[in-house]
C-alpha cells in the first residue's frame, strides 16, 4: 500500500470513530463547539503519530481526547468560563450524533443537562471516570491506562462521582413521553394565558430555574420558589414588539426533545433563537432551563434546519 493509500485508510479508521469520540468530549465538556475542537485536535495527533505501532486505534484515540479534554477543564480560561452561577451545557436536538450512545438508562442521562450540570461538581479525573465507566462500560483497567492512574484510584474516583450525583440529582425515574409532553404543553398554556396559579401548581415545591439571559449578563439569573418561577415565566412568556424585534422576528413554539429531555424552542423561519428545556420529576416539572445565547444554540440550530418539524404549539407568538 502506498503513502497515499496509506493515508486514506488511517483517515478512514479515525472517521469510523469520530462520532464516538465526539460524544465522549461533549460529555466531558458540556459544550458540542468545544467537543469538536478536541476531536479535531485528536485528529492532528493521530496525524502525526507513528500509526504503525498503534496496536488498538479506538483505544489510543480514546486516551487522547480523553485528556485532550482534562486539559481544557483544568485551564484557567475554562476554570473562570465554567464559574458557579455562568455557566450552561449547550442543549443538543436527539438525534444528533454527539448525544450517543444511548442504550441505557446510565447512558442516557449522563448526557441530560440535569447531569451534565450536576457534573460541573466534580474534579476533572472524577468526571472522566464516571463517564468512561458509566456511559462507556471501559473496565476499571481501561480506564487506568487511558489516565495513567491505578485500577484502585479509578474505583475511588467512580465511588465518589456516584456518590455525589446520586445526593443531588432529583429521583424520578424516566417519565412517560406522552405524560412529559402533556405537561409541557399545560405549563405553556398556563404561560401563554398569564395563569400564574396553574404554572405554580405544575412546579414541584423545590423547583428551580436557571437562564442564561441570552447571553447579555455575566452570570445566569436563578429563581427557586413556584410562585417567583411563575411570575418570571409568564414575564418572559409575554410577547412584545421589543422581544419579537430582539428574536429577529415573531417566533412559532415548537415541542421537541433536548438531550433527552421534554423541551419548547422558539424558531424564527428555521433559525432557533430560544429553548426552554424541562426536567420533570413524578409528574410535575422540577427544573427550568431558558437557553438563547445563540452561542449555545448554533449545533442545535443546524440540527433543526435538517429536522422535519411538526405543526407548532403555538404558530404565531
Amino acid at each position: 500500500m502506498d503513502s497515499a493509500a496509506t493515508d486514506r485508510f488511517d483517515t478512514g479508521r479515525f472517521e469510523a470513530s469520530r462520532n464516538r469520540l465526539a460524544s465522549l468530549a461533549y460529555r466531558l465538556l458540556g459544550s458540542a463547539a468545544d467537543a469538536e475542537d478536541a476531536v479535531q485536535d485528536a485528529f492532528l495527533h493521530w496525524q502525526a503519530a507513528d500509526r504503525q505501532r498503534i496496536k488498538v486505534p479506538e483505544a489510543w484515540l480514546t486516551k487522547v481526547v480523553t485528556n485532550l479534554c482534562l486539559d481544557r477543564l483544568r485551564s484557567a480560561q475554562a476554570r473562570r468560563e465554567r464559574a458557579v452561577g455562568a455557566w450552561l451545557p449547550e442543549p443538543l436536538l436527539d438525534g444528533d450524533p454527539m448525544l450517543g450512545p444511548a442504550d441505557t438508562f446510565e447512558q442516557r442521562e449522563s448526557v441530560s443537562l440535569a447531569v451534565l450540570t450536576l457534573m460541573e461538581r466534580l474534579a476533572p479525573l472524577e468526571r472522566a471516570v464516571y463517564l468512561l465507566r458509566e456511559a462507556f462500560s471501559h473496565s476499571h483497567a481501561e480506564i487506568a491506562e487511558i489516565l495513567d492512574i491505578t485500577e484502585s484510584t479509578s474505583q475511588q474516583h467512580l465511588h465518589r462521582a456516584r456518590r455525589r450525583i446520586t445526593v443531588a440529582r432529583r429521583r424520578g425515574g424516566e417519565a412517560d413521553p406522552a405524560t412529559t409532553r402533556r405537561i409541557v404543553e399545560e405549563f405553556l398554556a398556563a404561560a401563554s394565558s398569564g395563569r400564574t396559579e396553574r404554572l405554580a401548581a405544575l412546579l414541584t415545591d423545590d423547583a428551580t430555574m436557571i437562564s442564561d439571559g441570552a447571553g447579555l449578563t455575566g452570570t445566569l439569573p436563578q429563581y427557586d420558589t413556584p410562585q417567583r418561577i411563575a411570575a418570571v415565566v409568564r414575564a418572559g412568556f409575554k410577547p412584545t414588539p421589543a422581544k419579537r424585534r430582539f428574536a429577529g422576528g415573531t417566533p412559532a413554539i415548537h415541542y421537541a426533545l433536548v438531550n433527552g429531555a421534554p423541551a419548547i424552542l422558539f424558531v424564527v423561519g428555521d433559525q432557533v433563537v430560544g429553548a426552554v428545556a424541562f426536567d420533570i420529576a413524578n409528574g410535575r416539572i422540577a427544573t427550568v432551563r431558558g437557553i438563547a445565547a445563540p452561542t449555545r444554540l448554533v449545533r442545535l440550530a443546524g440540527s433543526w434546519r435538517r429536522h422535519e418539524p411538526e405543526t407548532p404549539l403555538i404558530a404565531r407568538w
